[in-house]
């Protein structure tokens, strides 16, 4: 056929195995379609290789990829890829015919071989890890010391190891890489792994180990039992780990590495959250502002611009038009009724819930008043800063699952109300875009390694006592993507299993659509013999000879609430194991105690863990009685039908799950309530703020608390992330420092630039 008369050539060799094709030219779209289709090998020389959507080609095609176009210093020579099940290789040729003298047929036979064995590894290879080594000493170093004695893999190495391909990785130094979400649309039809969470019983001030616990178990699921395993842990808040808990990268021999690294910065993540937050508060008020000193025409003369004497709608003001019910797009053939109506939102400053927020503990600003320079003319307000991690921008972080639902989300965020009693959003605002963009790096999870080389996604950090507490839903399922069918994904809900668990199963299970196959129930003596009537423990403060020695009486008394919490865990219908957190004071007799309560309250499984003195070796039990739980199934189950009136969600909690007698609303409480269901938000999740010390609201009350009255002081809208946010009590989203804050011991080496005192 003649090329230049924009023809189609196809050449088709036919045996037994392949049919192969080249097209050149420009043929009507359904003929290509068509050929396309049929093809086991298709040899791309076309100067716009956009112009062919890959749902042309069938998964397992391969695909000789000669465009200049593509080549263009991105693909070296033979560089391979896989697209949507297509094994595509580059090859720098300038034409396809070049290519097909330079490639006989055999040699291409060969090719599609290798390139469907390939596909086949890239899907369901046990991955070839190159497992870091220990060497445990006794006494155990400090964290930071066991961090630096060990030397991480290059991230892009552990990348390529568990299936990343290059282009899919962002390095950040040399042991951090964002990773993008087209991974997802490669792995669409790779099954997924089995689904396990790591929970608690209720904690003491200390912490009981969750993190340790989670690390620990992927360290021997993966290092040990050769099997592929993913971590995937909450980024830290800075405010802890300069106030009195310290980091979170786990612990001694179970930890993320560089710890150093896991809990400062990371890759900026809630940073750009603090800008986004804050950018969203300073339009509220900047707008209020603004309609209280300038006429309708006034304002609506700068909100939208003539601009060399072009005057036009943004996109964004478009979609206000089209709310409003305004079908023009012509900004000069409004009235001054539609002006009026597109110009003013009328926020009602008493209804403002949206707050500037902080990294760091500062109490100071849990209440501050704003707007007192006479710039701002008079108008000012009581207002207040919550820890950054609280804001629900890191809530729609990390329940997002893609960068188009993350835009949706941050636009329909709820921040007031106007005098009419209306939802404003950041959406009428005019502010979402310019929030996706702040967020757009922070979408990607954040890939490091544990201390024995295995992998861990870091992505979003919500607190669980004053947010919902789990980490983020892409993270998950990228993960459970990548260990395969016979893989396993483990995750930590913050606190205990009344707080942070009781979210993951109401909430983030309910945006993801993931079903978990096991709970792991972290316990220690330590919390037991609290629970059991044991002295306070205070951070910072030595404990009592009561926890250093041995104490059955307190431990079998304590178990309560352990046993309490792995009900808790029932009424979703997950197998649950306890993982007892072993502590170098704990003696036998204790352990064996706990072990026997546990599997007679109902756990599957109870096993004592010793990870933190060596590593993954010391869980290789636990993870054996992971397996076989996941391998057992779940009967997962929701606690609440979302439709039920917002009232009888919290009551259902409260009773079911705290052990409360009732609950009671507080005027402002109830008020809040009729207002978010009238504005049609009463179909929500429900995601409490209350005390994590305590099954009830107030934190000395240890064990099991019963036949209390659950207050409710306040109930806050997160239309965005998708829930209603009781606050129990007089629950602070602002923590602060103690006398002694863990400042105090961190340094810098200004000679070696390493830091000291993290823990």
């Amino acid at each position: 056929c003649d090329i230049n008369r924009t023809r189609v050539l196809v050449m088709l060799a036919v045996t037994s195995e392949f049919r192969f094709m080249v097209l050149w030219s420009h043929s009507t779209k359904t003929k290509m379609a068509v050929l396309l289709l049929e093809a086991d090998i298709v040899v791309l020389g076309s100067p716009k290789p956009e112009e062919i959507p890959l749902s042309w080609i069938q998964p397992g095609t391969t695909v000789l990829n000669c465009s200049l176009g593509l080549l263009c210093n991105s693909h070296p020579f033979h560089d391979v890829t896989s697209l949507n099940g297509i094994f595509v290789v580059y090859i720098p040729c300038h034409s396809a015919f070049t290519c097909i003298t330079c490639f006989p047929f055999c040699p291409l036979k060969n090719m599609v071989s290798s390139g469907r064995r390939w596909l086949r590894e890239q899907q369901h290879a046990r991955w070839r890890l190159h497992c870091l080594k220990l060497q445990p000493l006794s006494p155990v170093p400090s964290d930071l010391e066991i961090s630096r004695a060990q030397t991480p893999k290059a991230v892009e190495v552990l990348a390529k190891e568990i299936g990343l391909l290059a282009d899919e990785i962002e390095i950040h130094g040399k042991s951090k890489a964002k990773v993008r979400l087209s991974l997802l649309e490669r792995l669409k039809d790779q099954a997924d792994g089995k689904y396990v969470l790591v929970a608690g019983i209720t904690p003491t001030p200390l912490g009981e180990g969750k993190s340790t616990v989670t690390v620990g178990l992927v360290q021997a699921l993966t290092a040990h039992l050769n099997i592929n395993s993913f971590a995937c842990l909450r980024q830290p808040s800075q405010g802890p780990t300069f106030g009195v808990k310290g980091g979170a990268a786990g612990g001694g021999y179970a930890q993320v590495i560089p710890m150093e690294e896991f809990n400062l910065h990371l890759t900026g993540d809630i940073h750009a959250i603090t800008a986004a937050n804050n950018l969203l508060a300073a339009a509220i008020d900047t707008r209020i502002l603004h309609e209280n000193t300038q006429t309708d025409k006034a304002l609506y003369n700068r909100l939208v611009p003539s601009v060399n004497g072009i005057r036009e709608f943004s996109s964004i003001q478009l979609a206000r038009l089209k709310k409003l019910g305004i079908n023009k797009t012509d900004p000069n053939a409004l009235t001054e009724e539609e002006i009026g109506k597109f110009a003013r939102l009328n926020i009602d400053p008493s209804t403002i819930t949206w707050q500037r927020v902080l990294d760091t503990n500062d109490r100071f600003l849990r209440k501050i008043t704003i707007g007192q320079a006479p710039t701002e003319k008079g108008y000012s307000r009581q207002a207040q800063f919550d820890i950054a991690v609280a804001s629900e921008i890191m809530a729609v972080l990390a329940l997002t699952d893609s960068l188009v639902d993350m835009k949706e989300r941050l636009g329909r965020m709820v921040v007031a109300s106007d005098k009419n009693g209306q939802p404003v959003t950041a959406e009428d605002l005019g502010v979402t875009g310019a929030l996706t963009v702040l967020m757009k790096d922070a979408i990607k999870p954040n890939l490091m390694q544990t201390l024995e080389g295995t992998p861990v996604f870091v992505h979003a950090g919500p607190f669980a006592n004053i947010a919902h507490g789990n980490s983020s839903v892409l993270a998950d399922k990228i993960a459970l993507k990548l260990v395969g069918e016979e893989g396993f994904v483990v995750t930590e809900a913050g606190f205990g299993a009344d707080i942070g668990m009781e979210k993951f199963f109401n909430i983030k299970c309910r945006a993801s659509g993931l079903v978990p196959n096991a709970v792991v129930l972290v316990a220690t003596v330590r919390a037991l013999k609290m629970h059991g009537g044991g002295p306070s423990v205070t951070a910072g403060v030595p404990l009592k000879k009561e926890y250093t020695e041995e104490n059955i009486q307190l431990v079998a008394d304590g178990c309560c609430n352990l046993k309490k919490q792995i009900q808790i865990a029932q009424l979703f219908g997950v197998p649950v194991i306890v993982a007892l957190n072993v502590f170098k004071t704990d003696t036998r007799a204790e352990i064996d105690l706990v072990c026997e309560l546990a599997k007679r309250a109902g756990a599957f499984d109870a096993v004592p863990c010793y990870h933190w003195s060596i590593g993954g070796k010391g869980s290789v039990e636990l993870a054996r009685a992971v397996r076989d739980a996941a391998n057992k199934g779940s009967r997962f189950r929701f606690l609440y039908d979302v439709q039920l009136p917002i009232v009888e969600k919290i009551r259902t909690i409260a009773q079911a799950v705290y052990g409360a007698r009732d609950i009671e609303l507080s005027p402002e409480a109830q008020s809040k309530i009729d207002r978010y269901t009238q504005q049609g938000f009463g179909n929500l999740p429900i995601c409490m703020a209350k005390t994590h010390l305590s099954l009830s609201h107030q934190p000395d009350k240890k064990g099991v608390p019963r036949d209390f009255i659950l207050p409710i002081s306040d109930v806050r809208a997160s239309i965005g992330a998708g829930f209603i946010y009781p606050l129990v009590g007089t629950m602070s989203t602002m923590p602060g420092l103690p006398t002694r804050p863990c400042f105090y011991d961190i340094d810098l080496d200004t000679e070696t630039e390493q830091v000291k005192g993290l823990f």
